[in-house]
Formats: C-alpha cells, sequence, structure tokens
C-alpha cells in the first residue's frame, strides 16, 4: 500500500508551463531511488544521471523516467543532464572512495555548479549533513558542508537540507545502528555513544526534498532537519532494542576506544564496509542537533506531525514483524512506505537474513509435483531425512514448543492459515506456491517457500527456500549452530518433492 508522505506540497511548474522537470543525481543510492518514485507519484517529471544504466533496471520506475548515462567527472555528461532541467538535485558523494573523497567532492561539486548555471536551472536541493559550528568538524562533515558552500556559490538558488543520523531500512548510519543493537546484548562503546543527536525518519526526509522543489521564494540557504526527539547514540540504540522486541542492552562507554579502533569493531560486528563505517564513526564525534526550525516556515509539517524515532524504528521493521517477505528478499514490487527495504540496497541493508536456496529441476508435470509439495509433512514426512525433523520436533518440545504432535488435518489438502506440524501455512496459492512459517521455539523468525515453475518441455522447476531472520546474538548463534543440518535435511527434501522419493514417518 503507498504511503502518500507528500500530502499538502504544492506541486512546482517548469518554464514550459508543464510540472517542473527534476534531475536526481544519486539515483543508485539509498535516498535517491526513494526520491525518484516520490517525485513521480507527486507529478513531477524525472530524469536521471547514472553511471551504470543497468544498476536502475531492478527500480519499478526506470521506463518512467529519461535516463542520461554518465560519470560525476564528466563536464559534457553533467551539462546534457542538466537541459532543460527546472530542479536538480545533487546526491552524489564519495565515501565509498579509500583515497582522497574530499577533493573528488570538491570537484563534483564544482563542475555541476558551473553546468547548472549555464544550463538555466531554476533550483539546486541539495541533501548535505547537519553538523556543529566553530567547532572542528570529521573529513565527512567537513566535505558535506563544503559542498553546500560550493553549489551555493555557483550563482543557482540552492537549497541545502542538512540531515544527521536518517532512521529507514537501507540507510548505512540505521543499518549501523541496528546491527550493532541485534548483535551485542553487553556492549563496551567508544565515548561516541554518548553524542547528542536529532535523527530523522527517511520518510520525512523525502517529504522535505520533495517539498523543496515548490517552495516559492528564490532561496540560496541552508536548512537543518531532524525529527522531533534528540538522542545520545546509546539512548538510540536502547530504544532500537525495545522497538524490535529485545532484550535490554548494557552499554559502558569507555574513553579509549578511537574512532580507527571502534570502525575496526564495528566491521567486527557488522556487515557495512570498513571504509564507509569509519567515516560514520568519525562524524559521531559532533553533536548533530538542528540550530532552529526555519525550515517549517517554507516547507509545513504534515498533519500528524514529524516521525518519532520508535515509529522510524518500527516502520523499517515492519515488513519482517509482518512476516512479508517475499518484497524485502526478491525483486518483486516497490515497498510501499520508504522505510522498508528496497531490492537495489545493498546486500547488507535491511538487517540479517539467512536463507538456504535449492532447485531441482524434474521431468513431472506440475501438477504431480504439487500434489507432492501440498502433502508434505504429517505422517507423510519430509524426506528421508524425516528423522531430523523428528528430532527438531522433539527439541521443541522440551523447551515447550508444539513439536510434531499437531500433525496435519488433512493428509493431501492444506488450508491458508491452518497448522501443519510446528508450521503454519502462511501463503497457498495451488499449485505454484506453499509459505509454511515456523512456530517452534527459536531466537528468530523462520520460514520454509516451495515454487513451483512449468518449464518449456512439460516438466517442473521446484525452488525450495529456507528463510531466517534472527533476533539478537542468539539467533545468531542458533543459525550457525543448525547450519550443519541443511546439507542432511534441505538436499533430500527437494529432490522429494521434485521426484517423488519419501519415506514416511515411523517406516
Amino acid at each position: 500500500m503507498h504511503e502518500d508522505i507528500t500530502k499538502g506540497l504544492p506541486l512546482a511548474v517548469g518554464k514550459d508551463g508543464k510540472p517542473a522537470l527534476c534531475l536526481v543525481t544519486g539515483a543508485t543510492g539509498y535516498i535517491g531511488g526513494r526520491l525518484v518514485r516520490e517525485l513521480l507519484r507527486h507529478g513531477y517529471r524525472v530524469r536521471v544521471l547514472a553511471r551504470h544504466v543497468e544498476r536502475l533496471t531492478n527500480y519499478p520506475w526506470f521506463s518512467q523516467v529519461e535516463i542520461v548515462e554518465g560519470d560525476a567527472s564528466d563536464k559534457a555528461a553533467i551539462a546534457k543532464a542538466l537541459k532543460d532541467v527546472d530542479v536538480a538535485y545533487y546526491l552524489l558523494h564519495a565515501l565509498m572512495v579509500a583515497d582522497d573523497f574530499v577533493q573528488l567532492e570538491r570537484e563534483w561539486a564544482t563542475t555541476f555548479g558551473e553546468c547548472a548555471k549555464a544550463a538555466g536551472v531554476s533550483r539546486i536541493i541539495y541533501l548535505g549533513g547537519m553538523a556543529e559550528t566553530k567547532v572542528k568538524l570529521s573529513a565527512h562533515l567537513s566535505s558535506r558542508e563544503e559542498t553546500g558552500e560550493i553549489l551555493r556559490a555557483s550563482g543557482v538558488p540552492t537549497i541545502e537540507l542538512r540531515a544527521g543520523v536518517v532512521i529507514g531500512s537501507g540507510s548505512a548510519s540505521f543499518e549501523m545502528l541496528r546491527y550493532l543493537t541485534e548483535r551485542l546484548p553487553v556492549m563496551v562503546t567508544p565515548k561516541w555513544v554518548t553524542v547528542r543527536i536529532q535523527p530523522i525518519a527517511v520518510r520525512d526526509v523525502l517529504r522535505y526534498l520533495v517539498g523543496a522543489a515548490g517552495v516559492k521564494e528564490k532561496l540560496n540557504r541552508d536548512f537543518d532537519i531532524g525529527g522531533p526527539e534528540v538522542f545520545t547514540y546509546k539512548e538510540m540504540m536502547i530504544q532500537y532494542a525495545e522497538a524490535a522486541g529485545l532484550r535490554k542492552r548494557f552499554i559502558l562507554p569507555l574513553p579509549v576506544l578511537t574512532p580507527r579502533l571502534s570502525s575496526g569493531w564495528v566491521g567486527l560486528v557488522t556487515p557495512v564496509p570498513i571504509t564507509l563505517a569509519r567515516r560514520l564513526i568519525d562524524s559521531l564525534r559532533n553533536e548533530v542537533v538542528a540550530r532552529d526550525e526555519s525550515i517549517k516556515e517554507y516547507i509545513p509539517d504534515p498533519a500528524e506531525g514529524l516521525t518519532t524515532f520508535r515509529r522510524a524504528v518500527s516502520l523499517a521493521l515492519t515488513r519482517i514483524k509482518e512476516a512479508n517477505v517475499e518484497t524485502r528478499w526478491s525483486n518483486a514490487s516497490m515497498p510501499g512506505t520508504p522505510s522498508e527495504p528496497l531490492p537495489t540496497d545493498p546486500k547488507w541493508a535491511g538487517g540479517s537474513l539467512y536463507t538456504d536456496i535449492r532447485t531441482e529441476i524434474t521431468t513431472d508435470p506440475i501438477e504431480t509435483v504439487w500434489k507432492r509439495i501440498e502433502s508434505i509433512g504429517g505422517d507423510n514426512g519430509y524426506s528421508t531425512a524425516t528423522w531430523a525433523w523428528e528430532l527438531r520436533g522433539l527439541q521443541d518440545r522440551l523447551v515447550g514448543g508444539v513439536g510434531l504432535r499437531r500433525g496435519r488435518r488433512d493428509p493431501y489438502f492444506l488450508l491458508e492459515g491452518e497448522a501443519l506440524d510446528f508450521w503454519r501455512v502462511e501463503a497457498l496459492e495451488r499449485p505454484h506456491l506453499l509459505r509454511l512459517r515456523a512456530e517452534m521455539k527459536m531466537p528468530g523468525l523462520a520460514w520454509l517457500e516451495f515454487n513451483a515453475e512449468e518449464t518449456k518441455d512439460g516438466g517442473t522447476k521446484v525452488t525450495q527456500r529456507a528463510i531466517f531472520v534472527p533476533r539478537g546474538l542468539l539467533g545468531q548463534i542458533y543459525w550457525w549452530t543448525v547450519f550443519p543440518m541443511h546439507g542432511l535435511v534441505f538436499p533430500s527434501m527437494v529432490r522429494h518433492v521434485a521426484h517423488g522419493t519419501r519415506i514416511k514417518r515411523g517406516k
């Protein structure tokens, strides 16, 4: 379901009298990919500058935008992309560049400003980083600040929106917070966890970005944008744990842990790339609290107000909590809210997810294969490794779970929502999909899914997917403890449904 986060915002009109033509740079990035969608939904025409066009093909809006291929350092490509543009969104950064990213960002901003001025662009909108004044900034925040100054000096009216930690699945800052909190119930942390931060939900960042296009005044200034609350990083971890249903986290800050040591520690505990982690952590030594709320004079808050931290976290976790896994982990459709993961987000975004995927092709027709899929479990067993499932059922009963004692209501037919051993039938689409959600006792959420597709020669391709979303450190330990059993259980199960090999329970 689409969430209208830009309700009540005006629509900017271009020089030709039509809705403004907006150029979005950095469209493959976290904010850019979501911004394009919101601009289109609000009625704007959108052009995208991309270095690698093939990276855009997984976005559902791919066919709805004009695309110019080119590099941020290529002045000719920038000039071509800015031709006839009314509003240009500058979302470029070089955080993942190992060497002198500051000089590279300086060159990019200079080139972009010059080309925008020459093309007669009416407005540049730049998403920068919130930072303290009159203090030494990290290289990352200092470069963000300099980029804003360069764009404002270009001669094109520029609105710079300066944000701190953005809360939403896929945001590098949020993912670092997520992994640290979920994986470490007890933490000895650097001193920067006591620095004050004003986080903001991604949905509110996008509202400000879209709203900036429709501001009537010709502004050439920066604005701080933040959510309704101010926390320390330590408080954010505690709040995240509560929102995610984790046990209380114990956090002990120590002054001896430097940013360099901290980034190594984060690199060890989380999948966030160490170069990115180091620059984000280096910036956390600076307080990021909005200087004022003057942005509200031009872009009013939504009727319900800005998003609280707890709600922003809950929105980011909604898809997992509702067990709606198909959009997050396939290239199916664009999710309804900007807080949810996109299939195009980095592999390390969206939280921990473990999968075991097996495929098998058979000459049997899909109807025959489906009968085997739908009759799985109960007295029919699971495969030649049914004994392993029986052992898991016994373990579940010993810790107070249901085990395998519920069996099946019918040996051959299932109904959506009914119990099957220690599973619940979550989705049933004959003869193509069966998804079972685990109801056994475990530190996380698990699903077992079967997909059947008819092949061109009349046979069937079976895809079996086991999915596990761990909860906390125990969830991580649980997955790697049971992982060796997967080599016994899952291969025989997919062969059973594809080819019909079976040993019934007790036989």
